[in-house]
């Protein structure tokens, strides 16, 4: 059976294998990956067997991981197709998103649709790469305030430093405030050597690197100067209205609640805030509770508030750091089941006595 999907490519189907052909050969030489790298990382996922001749591919395998394979293929052609980059971590997104995503050939989903969002600035485009993450530019367009948390590597950070500095570009912000809680310096930073900014910018290099990405590094530097784009730790904001701008709380699991109020109660006149964190990376002292955590609960249903939360199939790092979250979270869990029973146990020991 043969069939076109639309997109460029046209199908046959015959049990355990699907031969696809893709119309424009420059595209397909990008699909495939350098070396056939990006075919290679589907074989590995999948399980299946991809050959090539010319613009013609043949998958072999299990029926369900074949059709699986000509879903990725066909979505990772329809983004070159719009103008984007492939990159093997691209090919490592859509694997994830592949059992959530239409079958080849059919209308995506409106959550499909969401991981085509994007951010451009000055001609660059910056193209999200999951569901969630096409969720969660929409929910900062769409909201004053939002939440974003999960585990690291999931693009939180990022992309909201790309929409800060999309707005700036586009005026629609006069200024940009990124701003992070320096936990792991607690009280000594006036024992670290260097002025104040030479202090706390360790602890704000990751904010500096999404900007540098974002923007050539004499405008970086120059909006740095004029006060356009501002980084501080979190103390420096205590006592202003922030109107105006596009503030970014980062980290945000190392607040104590009474941070985390004064940082929200910061939001002004036409201004914008996101605020991420991982709260399975809480680094603030044994007993206290994480700001983020407490301000996740009470706001719970309030109205003009925006909450996105990643999951270990959304991290874009090395697919490597996609099993490791998963990892920590089921020792995690182990952990969490055995402090219970342990309880329950004790409990119940006192009851007979």
């Amino acid at each position: 059976m043969s069939r076109s999907t639309g997109d460029g490519s046209t199908d046959s189907e015959d049990g355990g294998t699907l031969h696809k052909q893709f119309d424009d050969n420059r595209l397909a030489l990008q699909l495939f990956g350098a070396h056939h790298a990006h075919l290679a990382r589907i074989e590995q996922h999948l399980d299946v067997s991809i050959h090539s001749r010319g613009n013609l591919l043949t998958i072999d395998g299990d029926p369900d991981a074949v059709a699986t394979a000509g879903t990725v293929l066909d979505r990772l052609y329809a983004r070159i197709e719009r103008g984007h980059s492939l990159r093997l971590s691209d090919v490592d997104a859509a694997l994830r998103m592949a059992p959530a995503q239409p079958a080849s050939g059919a209308e995506p989903t409106p959550e499909t649709a969401e991981a085509d969002a994007s951010v451009v600035i000055r001609g660059r485009t910056v193209v999200t790469r999951t569901r969630t993450q096409g969720t969660y530019i929409r929910a900062i367009d769409r909201y004053d305030l939002v939440f974003g948390v999960g585990p690291a590597g999931t693009g939180k950070t990022y992309l909201a430093v790309a929409k800060a500095v999309e707005r700036l570009v586009n005026g629609q912000a006069d200024r940009i405030i990124l701003s992070r809680p320096a936990v792991e310096a607690g009280e000594q930073l006036g024992f670290l050597p260097g002025n104040m900014r030479e202090k706390v910018d360790p602890y704000l290099r990751p904010l500096y690197d999404a900007l540098y990405d974002m923007l050539p590094a004499p405008q970086v530097i120059k909006r740095l100067e004029s006060g356009e784009i501002e980084v501080a730790p979190l103390a420096f904001m205590r006592g202003r209205t922030l109107a105006n701008a596009f503030v970014i709380l980062d980290e945000a699991q190392n607040t104590t609640a009474v941070q985390m109020k004064m940082f929200l109660t910061r939001l002004g006149e036409n201004a914008r805030m996101v605020i991420t964190g991982d709260l399975s990376q809480v680094d603030l002292p044994k007993g206290t509770r994480s700001g983020l955590r407490q301000a996740l609960e009470i706001l719970d249903g309030v109205g003009g508030i925006g909450f996105v939360e990643f999951t270990d199939a959304d991290v874009v790092r090395h697919p490597l750091v996609t099993r490791i979250v998963r990892a920590y979270d089921k020792a995690e869990n182990r952990m969490q089941l055995g402090a219970e029973y342990e309880k329950e146990r004790r409990e119940r020991g006192r009851g007979r006595s």
